[in-house]
């Protein structure tokens, strides 16, 4: 009968048929699904914020003593913008240390001889405040000619004395501290004028008092012709921070000698989460297994409700800080297990990040294959060696 599966003619046309489709079918899908794949992990492997780089960046910078620096983010690359005259080499150093900071260069400053303004990230000390000038400069720095200013502030004053290069800048001036002072508040003003010795920017030192507007008791702000040295309490580290770059602005390339202080926090008493913390995350970790797809940064789909109760487990107890260690298994050489090490564990704190964990808690660190906890002579050891674990840092 002509059409049937028993017509050998009939079942040689239907399996030419059968084959043609069957081979397409695999070229679409063997160029479909690299794409995919390639999507999913560009998609896991998203990194810290342009923000949070330049939040940490801050902090960090700020934690060294490293004052009047600004920092921009164009992805993971970083541009250290430095006061002119000022040696930027610290400061870059210190932003390249930033987990997260894939390269950091300077804007402004100035480079010692044989600085790499893309150099890796140094373990070395800061010796010299932000702003010290080279020895090898042969020229002054540019707030170099500007006349020596103090300005104070207390419970019931505000005193000013300083050399400004104009009398419209000397009104605007004193009406913008007149501004801020409090009802029944004193303004000693002893500003004076010269053009060629006047504060550059005049307006940096309102500025500044509106910073040294927050202090708890007595606050100054004192130019002695190569440093400006700020002193007193204020309210927090944010105000702290703002103070030093206005200062930077009203001195371009001096010393900036930020002693100004911030109250200390008292830690509020352990939690009971907080004192099982590490005994549950270490039980977590040992039963909620976080692998990977071989050769990707994909979790693979039964490891993925792993992930979602380690960020809960984390957000039980924001005292400690944890790593995210990756691990590969041995299949591919040293050269490349690192850095896919590297990329699983950067993941896992995308998306722990992304369910609510605080960034600045999580370091993310690769280890390649060098830390197995299975044989790799075997599919379901290679399998576990492929993870990532979470761990308290100590």
């Amino acid at each position: 009968m002509p059409g049937s599966s028993d017509d050998p003619a009939a079942a040689a046309s239907t399996s030419t048929r059968l084959v043609r489709r069957s081979g397409f079918a695999w070229l679409l899908a063997a160029v479909l699904v690299p794409v995919l794949i390639t999507a999913l992990v560009i998609g896991i492997k998203a990194g810290p914020t342009e923000d949070d780089l330049r939040q940490r960046s801050l902090a960090a910078l700020d934690a060294r003593g490293i004052t009047g620096v600004q920092v921009d983010f164009s992805g993971r690359d970083a541009t250290v913008v430095v006061p002119a005259g000022a040696d930027a080499t610290e400061a870059r150093k210190v932003v390249a240390a930033v987990d997260g900071v894939r390269t950091a260069q300077t804007d402004g400053g100035v480079e010692p001889a044989g600085a790499n303004p893309t150099s890796a990230p140094s373990t070395g000390t800061a010796e010299e405040p932000v702003g010290t000038p080279s020895a090898e400069l042969s020229t002054p720095p540019a707030g170099a000619d500007a006349a020596p200013f103090e300005l104070s502030r207390t419970d019931d004053s505000i005193t000013l004395s300083a050399v400004v290069r104009d009398q419209a800048a000397k009104e605007k001036l004193v009406g913008e501290v007149r501004a801020l002072l409090a009802e029944g508040s004193e303004f000693v003003d002893q500003i004076s004028v010269d053009e060629k010795t006047g504060v550059p920017n005049p307006t940096a030192l309102t500025a500044l008092l509106q910073a040294l507007s927050t202090a708890t008791g007595d606050a100054s702000v004192k130019y002695d012709g190569a440093k400006v040295t700020l002193t007193g309490k204020v309210a927090d580290q944010a105000t702290k921070g703002t103070a030093a770059r206005a200062a930077a602005a009203a001195v371009p390339g001096a010393v900036i000698a930020n002693e100004l202080q911030v109250p200390v926090i008292a830690k509020p008493p352990v939690s009971q989460a907080c004192q099982t913390f590490e005994a549950r995350l270490a039980r977590l970790t040992m039963e909620n297994r976080i692998v990977f797809l071989s050769g990707t940064a994909i979790v693979n789909e039964v490891s993925r409700p792993s992930v979602a109760r380690a960020a809960v487990l984390l957000k039980s107890c924001a005292t400690f800080d944890i790593e995210v260690g990756g691990h590969t298994d041995n299949l591919g050489s040293a050269a490349t297990s690192l850095p896919l090490s590297q990329q699983r564990a950067d993941a896992v704190k995308a998306t722990l990040v992304q369910l609510g964990v605080a960034a600045g808690r999580i370091t993310s660190r690769g280890y390649g294959e060098t830390r197995p906890v299975a044989p790799n002579t075997t599919s379901a050891g290679r399998i576990a060696n492929r993870r990532v674990e979470i761990r308290v840092l100590h």
